[in-house]
Parts: structure tokens; sequence; C-alpha cells
């Protein structure tokens, strides 16, 4: 039989080690173990780490982001309620009122779900519009759910004065009714703005073109030295509106420029066969004049 070679045992030999090339193998694992796990944990926040969240998720807070941007962060359904007169309730036009316009161009706009609650009632006064908000009822419940509140009222305060249009009357005739529209819309924001402090409607208060007849059929009817007059009594009244407006820190919006410009524009092509409410056309204005005002961002 031949003799077989017995293994190198010098100390200096790598390639006759098997023990000690194995340790040094696992070491090698070992460390780059290490340095993977490593690396993996600075590449997640702590917080994610600790609760074991996988990356899975960054989708779904893109998704947040992005309607946050679109829509102020807004995701649940904003309501728009109107509250005021014939104007609101849409009388004498076969059309969709301004109240609907603007939710649905709101929506639009934004990227909002939106819905809208139309109260307005023919022939309102300001007067019966605070009563119905400062007591219990299905009214005050309804403008209770507004995360928009539009107000347009006051009109049917100055009837008394429309009521021989051959003669005006002057400042010390109508001042005590403008006055009064004015002290009744301020109560009227506070009761709407008491009714759930918690959360606090964004508040837009209209005054008018004009508070009577206008247009063609206004001057046929009243003639023009009343069309004057209802002119600058429109005009006293919505400075009261618009300061009592001011003073509760909410939007008053104009409708006196849309529909006359500086007094001198005809508003005949907006308005209903009567004189004096608003067509489609008119309604699609005054819903475009409270969107172009609507402050931002929408709480």
């Amino acid at each position: 039989m031949l003799a077989m070679p017995m293994p190198d045992s010098s100390p200096g030999t790598w390639s006759r080690r098997p023990g000690f090339k194995i340790g040094v193998f696992a070491a090698l694992i070992t460390v780059a173990i290490v340095v993977t796990l490593s690396a993996i944990a600075q590449a997640y926040p702590a917080g994610l780490r600790s609760k074991g969240v996988a990356s899975t998720t960054t989708p779904t807070s893109r998704v947040a982001v992005t309607r946050a941007s679109a829509s102020g962060g807004i995701s649940r359904s904003i309501t728009v309620v109107g509250i005021g007169d014939s104007v609101t309730s849409g009388t004498n036009c076969s059309c969709e009122p301004f109240l609907g316009l603007y939710a649905s161009e709101l929506a639009s706009q934004q990227g909002l779900t939106t819905s809208s609650v139309n109260l307005g009632v023919p022939g309102w006064t300001s007067s019966q519009m605070l009563a119905s908000l400062t007591q219990p009822g299905a009214f005050r419940d309804q403008v209770a759910k507004a995360d928009i509140l539009l107000v347009t009222i006051g009109a049917n305060d100055l009837n008394p004065l429309d009521e021989n249009p051959s003669i005006g009357c002057s400042a010390s005739c109508y001042e005590p009714l403008v006055d009064s529209v004015g002290r009744n819309v301020g109560l009227i924001i506070a009761a709407a703005q008491a009714i759930h402090p918690g959360h606090p409607a964004t508040i837009l208060v209209t005054d008018y073109w004009n508070v009577f007849q206008d247009g063609d059929v206004g001057t046929a009817e009243n003639g023009a030295a009343f069309q004057s007059f209802s002119d600058t009594l429109t005009r006293a009244e919505s400075t009261q509106v618009c300061n009592a407006a001011r003073q509760a820190r909410v939007t008053c919006v104009s409708l006196y420029q849309p529909f006359k410009g500086d007094g001198s524009q005809n508003p005949t092509s907006l308005l209903a066969a009567d004189g004096d409410h608003p067509n489609a056309a008119g309604h699609q204005l005054i819903a475009s004049t409270l969107l172009a005002n609507t402050p931002q961002p929408i709480p």
C-alpha cells in the first residue's frame, strides 16, 4: 500500500486551515448582516419602525396630501344654506336659483362635495327672519347645519315706501326704515353665529341692485322720477347692510355693481318679466359674484 500524505500542520499555511477559514467567512457574513440592517433602520422613521408599519402605507399618505392641496383638507360634504326673501327662493324664474348654482360651482372649482338648502321665503322681512332664527324650529335647525350661509334680506322692509310710486320721500322719511334693516341684519348674523359656535359658518350677506322694480319695466310702470328715488333708497340700504356685515366680521357682497355698474347700466336683460326678480342670467350672475367673493380657505 502506498502511504497517504499527512496534512501540513504548519501554522503559517492558510489553505490548509479549514476551521479558521469557516470562522472568517462566518464573521464576514455577520458584518454584512449588521451593515444591511443598519441601512434599513436608517431608511425608516423610528415611529414606523417601532410599529412595524410596512411601506404600503405611503400611497395612502400621498392620497391625503393630494386631497388637502385640492380642497384645503376638506373631505366632508359642504352644506350651503340660503336664507332670504323671494330673490333667494327664485320667484318668477323657472330656473335654478343662485343658491344651487353657487353650490355646484363651488364644488366644481374647489373639488368639493356640496349640498344646498334653500330657505328663501317670498315676502319675508328682516324682522321675520330674525324671529325665526331666535326661536326653536325647523328653520333654525337647518341654518345650524350650514358650512356656508348666504343671506339676502331687507327689500320687503321698505314696501311702505312703494305704496305710491308717483312720489318719493326725503331722507328723513326713509332713514328709520333703512337703519332698522341694518340693525336687524346685524342681529341676524349674530344669531346665526350663536347657533353652533364650535363650527362657525362662513357667512356672505348681499345687498340688492334695486329694492323695487328696475329696468324697462320699472321705468314704464313707475316713471323715471320714482326710479331715481328707488336707486337712492337702494344705495342707502346697501350702506347699512354692508356696515352691519363688516362690523360682524363677515363678507358683504354687493350685487349693485354687477347688475348696474355705476348706476347707468340697464339691468333689464338680467330680470324676469316682472322687472323685480332675477331671471336665469341674473341668478347665474349672483352665483358667480358670490363665488368670486367667498373667503378662503373654507372652514
